[in-house]
């Protein structure tokens, strides 16, 4: 077993000091890196007490020291209380306070080598910790207190603190550098967030809608509905399924399901087909939409294929005695994203209505299709008539049994239109 090193297992509890299980993932985020700053900043506060200690700046070295006595204490007051508000609102009163406290004691901006500039950064940091409508007052009193030491840097500056120039100096080199690091971390963090956020969302997004549809949601959030005047329709359906539920835990039931529907996922985007939507064990995917495509018919009979095969062959491994119906139907549909709050980009009309009924209607681990899809495909695959068969609210059409290709994939046209 690997052992953590010692100062990575100390940061890690140091990082989760305040954090609860039940905290969302974005407050835990934020609990996580204002922990980690203000330890970083008590820990840095002991050079300016020491050096002010150590000229004899008694007054000065208090301030910074009163910083760490009080930080320690609201972080162990947020180790036992989890109160992120008191925690957040505690450190970023005393990060804007203080370096202007300590500029005032010091003589003005040249005296402290511009120390208030720390302040900055408490005022940039409220973006991350708090809304950012919360952040403007924090900035605004950043400018305030700006404004103040402008006024009173007459006065105070009569009286500067006795400090060798050099170390005057060295303060001004780490206060410009220390200001500038740690805002340019912050700004790296939030967009490193946003651009992980970005993909988060985007990837959630062409999860539930084609990438083209997608794309004119996020330009236009109106209504999206589209005719597509040749387009080819698949379902598949799980035969003696609900049976199969009855009897078999849900977690084998769920399990089997995400299974078969991930395989079918795969030769979906592998024939750059559109995945419409899941209900329950059924599966539902078209060929010619958004995109037109001229194969589309002949695309989703290597689906339906395909599928099949894949099916069969997960159903052994995982001791299924269970088979697969798919049923196939081309001509116009009507296309469009319904709901606000959940939304699915759905297909109307008489060819999907007939491609549903050819599977209700078909036969265990066959794939059945209608007239439209076997003129289409009559010379490059091979078909099995039926005959005519009543469809529910159809009544009678001829149907076809779809069966293997009479050419390779290879020496097929390519997609176009």
């Amino acid at each position: 077993m690997t052992t953590v090193p010692l100062p990575n297992r100390v940061i890690r509890r140091l990082a989760l000091l305040g954090v609860s299980d039940t905290d969302e993932d974005e407050t835990r985020a934020q609990k996580v890196a204002l922990t980690l700053a203000a330890v970083l900043v008590t820990m840095l506060a002991v050079v300016w007490v020491g050096t002010y200690w150590v000229l004899g700046l008694l007054t000065a070295a208090l301030i910074p020291l009163a910083y760490q006595v009080a930080s320690v204490a609201s972080l162990a007051v947020f180790s036992r209380t989890r109160s992120y508000r008191f925690f957040r609102f505690s450190q970023a009163a005393m990060m804007t306070l203080l370096p202007f406290l300590l500029q005032w004691t010091l003589g003005g901006y040249v005296a402290s080598s511009a120390v208030s500039l720390w302040a900055l950064v408490a005022a940039i940091g409220t973006l991350f910790f708090f809304t950012a409508a919360e952040s403007i007052p924090w900035f605004a009193a950043f400018l305030g207190l700006s404004l103040v030491s402008g006024l009173l840097e007459p006065t105070i500056s009569q009286r500067p603190a006795a400090m060798p120039d050099a170390v005057r100096t060295a303060f001004f080199v780490l206060n410009v550098t220390g200001v500038s690091l740690t805002a340019y971390v912050l700004l790296q963090y939030a967009v490193r967030a946003r651009d992980q956020a970005f993909a988060r969302s985007e990837g959630l997004l062409l999860n539930v809608l084609p990438r083209a549809i997608a794309q004119r949601l996020k330009r236009d959030p109106g209504v999206i509905a589209e005719s597509h005047d040749d387009v080819t329709v698949l379902f598949a359906d799980v035969v003696d399924f609900t049976p199969f539920v009855e009897r078999t835990d849900p977690v084998r039931v769920v399990g089997v399901l995400d299974q078969i529907f991930t395989a079918f996922d795969t030769l979906a985007e592998r024939h750059e087909l559109e995945k419409i939507k899941t209900i329950g064990d059924a599966y539902m995917v078209a060929a010619g939409l958004p995109e037109p495509r001229a194969d589309h018919a002949e695309a989703m009979a290597d689906m339906a294929l395909e599928m099949r095969a894949a099916f069969e062959t997960l159903c052994e491994p995982l001791g299924l005695d269970l088979s697969i119906r798919i049923g196939m139907d081309s001509g116009p549909v009507i296309a469009g994203v319904i709901g606000r709050n959940r939304f699915i980009y759905d297909l109307w009309g008489d060819t999907v209505n007939t491609a549903s009924r050819m599977e209700s209607h078909g036969l265990p681990g066959q794939i059945q299709v209608t007239e439209a899809v076997y003129r289409r495909l009559c010379d490059r695959y091979e078909f099995e008539e039926r005959g005519e068969i009543e469809l529910k609210g159809k009544g009678r059409r001829r149907a076809y049994l779809l069966g293997s290709s009479l050419s390779p994939a290879s020496s097929r046209e390519p997609r176009g239109i």
